[in-house]
Order: C-alpha cells, then structure tokens, then sequence
C-alpha cells in the first residue's frame, strides 16, 4: 500500500511539474510556477510574458492597407484646406488692408507667411516623421540577455519582438511606438515620444492662424459689406419699435445684401466661418493634450489603465515636455513643485 500510495505522490508532482514547467521568451531560460498563471514575470531578464495574448493573430494585409488609404485621404484633404485657406485669405484680404497703408500690407503679408510656414513645416514634422520606433535590442537566448536586460518588456505578436514598458503596437502602422498617445488620421502617423512635441506645436499654430483669419475676415467683410436697408430708419432715425421685429429686419436685411455680395465677399465668409469651427475643435483636443501632459501621462494609457498609475503630475511635465531650459525650473519653483504638493494633500485627505 506504501509504495503504490508513494508512486501515485509521485505521479502528481510530475504531472504539476510539467503543467507549470515553462520556458522564459527573453532569456530562453526554463521557468517552474509553483501554480498556473497566466501572467508572469522572469526573475532573471525581467520579462513579462501574457500567455493570453498568445492567441491574437495580425491584421489581414486587405485591413492595413485600407487604413493606409484613410490616412493617405484625410491628409491630402488637409493639406488641400491649409493651402486653401492661405491662397484664398491673401486674395480676399490683400485689397483692403493695401487700401488702408502700404505698412499695413506688408505687415499682414509678412505675419500671414510667418504662420504658414510655421504651420506647414510643424505639420510636416508631425506627419512625416517616426513617432518614436523602440530599438532593436538582443532577446532570446540566456547568454546574450543579461540580467535585468528585458525588465518590464513584454512580447508584441505583431511586431514579433520585444515591446518596450512605455510602448504600445499601432495597428494601422504596424509597428510599436514609444510613448504613444494616439493615432491621428489627419497627419496619418501616430503621435508618439519622437513627434509629440510637433504636434502641439501644429495645434498651437493653426489655432493662432485661424484666430488670425476669423479676425482679419472680419474686419475685410466689415469694409465690403454691401449696405444694409432698414424699413425702421427714417428721416428722424429709428422708430421705437419692438426687439423682436428690429432683429427680424436685421437678419432680412442681411439675407438680402448677401445676395449682393462679390466672390471676395462670400470667401470671407466661408473663411470666418470654417476657420473659427476648427479653431474651436483644436482648441478642445489641445486642452485635452496639455492635460494629460500635466498629468504625466498619455490617452491611451488614460483609457487602458483608468485606475492604474498615471505619473508624476505638475506643472514641471509641461516644462520638460516643451524642453525649457533647467533655469526655469529654479525660477520657477513653485509651478514645478505645485503637483507635488497636491498629490500629497490630496494623498493625506484620502
């Protein structure tokens, strides 16, 4: 009875012992779990493996290459608009700020290619350049890594090879980006770690040129506006009459000098109109980004982890982020310290 008791014991921990028996995707070291999990962590390379996520498979071939079309379509449609835009407020505007002074000329025309030039080439740098691509490192063998080499990294089934900690796998570029805060169709690039900082600097810059166009529309269309006929201005002024109906043959009259306006009139327009709907889109995402730069951390890991750990908040992230030199710290030590003082009451209250 002993020894058939002792073979079965046997049988169990051999059984156990191959059930939890695995090998390490970093190192290529064997790995025993005293039990199965499907998330672990090598305690020589510091990699993290998902058994899980073993069992997503790429993207099919016909997918990437629609969402490379998208991208392709929504950039040119931008970059179609931008130059609209400029092309079209020079043309419009030019005649009446000449008629005012040859210095006012200049200085719009001066001013006007200032921000196009900045809000092209930051566009440029933002769309074209690489978001931030994480190198290329040695993995998989026990004598190449060495310990603590792969430290957080996990292994990417897209990519085929180690992901960074701070990295995430962009299905529409196909590859892992450092930092990543989002994929943005209109640049058709991600916004990552190396191209962050450009496309705020794009944010920023259409924002101020579209300010710029909304204002000068208006002051254009205000001196080409056809005039406006009023049924209540007399000989004496206007009558007294309700708000109501002077509101009514306002917009009337309006409707009608409209009809009279030339093809610089209906571009102001269009302009002061179109401008000022993205100059109020951009100026919510550009708050959204600014915030989750205070906050230490990204969109993505904002929406993937909502209550995980989110970094070191402060004003002091802005100022790294924007690459301010270190004498603005010392200057300003009490923006660089206020996050911290507010995690630590808001610490001490919970």
């Amino acid at each position: 009875m002993d020894d058939k008791q002792n073979v079965k014991e046997e049988q169990c921990v051999a059984s156990i012992l191959e059930n939890h028996e695995t090998t390490c995707w970093g190192c290529g070291l064997h790995l025993l779990l005293e039990t199965y999990s499907p998330i672990f962590k090598c305690g020589w390379c510091g990699a993290i493996t998902h058994r899980n996520k073993a069992l997503r498979k790429p993207d099919s071939a016909c997918f990437s290459h629609w969402r490379l079309v998208r991208d392709r379509f929504f950039v040119t449609i931008l970059l179609f608009f931008m130059l609209f835009v400029i092309c079209a407020g020079v043309w419009a505007v030019y005649p009446v700020v000449f008629s005012v002074s040859y210095f006012c000329g200049i200085f719009h025309s001066t001013l006007t290619a200032i921000l196009s030039i900045s809000t092209i080439s930051s566009f440029c740098l933002a769309a074209f350049r690489s978001a931030g691509a994480p190198t290329n490192i040695l993995w998989g063998s026990y004598p190449i890594v060495a310990k603590g080499d792969l430290e957080n990294y996990t292994f990417c089934m897209y990519c085929a090879k180690p992901k960074p900690p701070r990295a995430h796998h962009c299905r529409s570029c196909r590859t892992c980006v450092l930092d990543m805060d989002h994929h943005c169709p209109f640049i058709g690039n991600c916004v990552g770690a190396a191209n962050h900082r450009f496309f705020i600097a794009f944010l920023m810059s259409v924002i101020i040129s579209c300010t710029y166009v909304v204002l000068m529309m208006l002051y254009a269309g205000f001196h080409t506006w056809p005039p406006l006929e009023l049924r209540t201005l007399g000989s004496t002024g206007f009558h007294i009459v309700s708000g109501t109906r002077l509101a009514k043959e306002i917009v009337a009259a309006l409707a009608s000098s409209a009809l009279l306006l030339s093809a610089r009139g209906l571009v102001h327009i269009y302009l002061a109109f179109a401008c000022l709907t993205v100059e109020i889109g951009l100026s919510v995402l550009l708050c959204q980004q600014l915030y989750y730069i205070y906050e230490g951390n990204t969109y993505i890991n904002h929406i993937n982890s909502r209550n995980g750990w989110h970094g070191e908040k402060g004003f002091q992230n802005l100022l790294r982020f924007f690459g301010c030199p270190y004498l603005f710290f010392k200057v300003l030590p009490g923006l660089a310290n206020a996050g911290k003082l507010q995690d630590t009451s808001g610490s001490k209250l919970l």
